[in-house]
């Protein structure tokens, strides 16, 4: 049984996030989703377009999807998961002033999401026009690009050339990751927000060989990423003791972190990936004929000492 693919709407009070999921129910994609909301009633979706389009809607009833009602996002998954009449996708939109990061984290920490379910990507819509006084003032602003695999800089008929390319750096220092796309009424192809298969970091690195290809990144505000490196294989024990240390000592300030890891005595690349203090990792396949086997791997969060990070990872590589 294929796993349901995930997709997380986000993004800060009026940047355009229900533009974008009436866009996605409304299109001719001949696909059925499940879709979850919360502030149902703020957010005012059209009730004949999700009816016509043949959707079902569940209210998140505690206004915010964050660590207090993660146990009803778990119950209403749970719940789609025992249905007979199966679809496609599940969207969830979460309201303006959420946190991602316990979204993201719910496809970790319960066994039947994590077996049933795959992260498909987390887009973030940015009202462009307001984005760069959001991110100076607005924590959550600041997490919603920083976990973000898709940004859709929304508006851009209200921001010139020149901010806009200001705007598109500053959010490459916070966020490597991410794919930057410019929208107005966030009218996008759907793939380019469906089917990313965002968590694939080998899919990522074949459309965008480059983007693990800064050293570091850095910014003057709080939210920045560090990229590593390292040309030998990695000994497995010395690379799980140095993660281990840094989640413990510094997972709450760990946004998001992920990479492709070549180990000693493993012919496989592997992945890992996590949100704050929860991991995971899995098998992309054996090294493709040709490709380094160079171990790639990036962190995005605050309070982050490139430095360190690198001396540490670095002491990783095996003899």
């Amino acid at each position: 049984m294929s796993a349901i693919p995930v997709t997380v709407l986000t993004g800060y009070l009026g940047a355009g996030k229900t533009t974008l999921l009436n866009r996605i129910l409304s299109e001719s994609h001949g696909k059925r989703f499940a879709v979850i909301v919360n502030e149902f009633g703020e957010i005012g979706i059209d009730n004949d377009l999700v009816v016509g389009a043949d959707e079902e809607v569940f209210e998140m009833n505690n206004g915010c999807i964050c660590y207090t009602v993660r146990g009803d996002l778990i119950r209403i998954i749970n719940g789609l998961l025992k249905r007979k009449d199966g679809f496609d996708g599940i969207l969830i939109e979460t309201t303006g002033l959420a946190d991602p990061a316990p979204v993201a984290q719910t496809f970790f920490v319960d066994p039947v999401v994590s077996k049933r379910t795959r992260m498909d990507g987390i887009v973030t819509v940015a009202d462009a026009r307001h984005l760069a006084d959001r991110l100076a003032d607005s924590h959550e602003a600041q997490e919603q690009i920083a976990f973000a695999d898709v940004i859709l800089l929304n508006k851009i008929d209200l921001v010139d050339e020149a901010d806009m390319v200001v705007l598109e750096q500053r959010i490459r220092s916070m966020n490597p990751f991410a794919r930057i796309r410019r929208t107005q009424r966030c009218e996008v192809a759907l793939d380019e927000v469906i089917g990313l298969g965002a968590f694939d970091l080998d899919r990522i690195l074949a459309m965008e060989p480059d983007f693990l290809g800064e050293d570091d990144h850095e910014h003057d505000q709080s939210v920045t990423s560090v990229s590593l490196r390292q040309d030998r294989a990695l000994d497995p024990v010395a690379f799980d003791g140095w993660l281990h240390t840094l989640l413990r000592v510094q997972g709450t300030d760990l946004l998001r972190y992920k990479g492709i890891l070549s180990f000693k005595g493993s012919d496989r690349r592997t992945v890992i990936q996590g949100v704050h203090m929860l991991a995971d990792s899995a098998n992309l396949g054996v090294w493709p004929a040709g490709q380094p086997r160079e171990s790639r791997f990036v962190l995005i969060g605050r309070n982050l000492d490139g430095d360190r990070l690198r001396a540490g990872f670095a002491a990783c590589a095996a003899p």
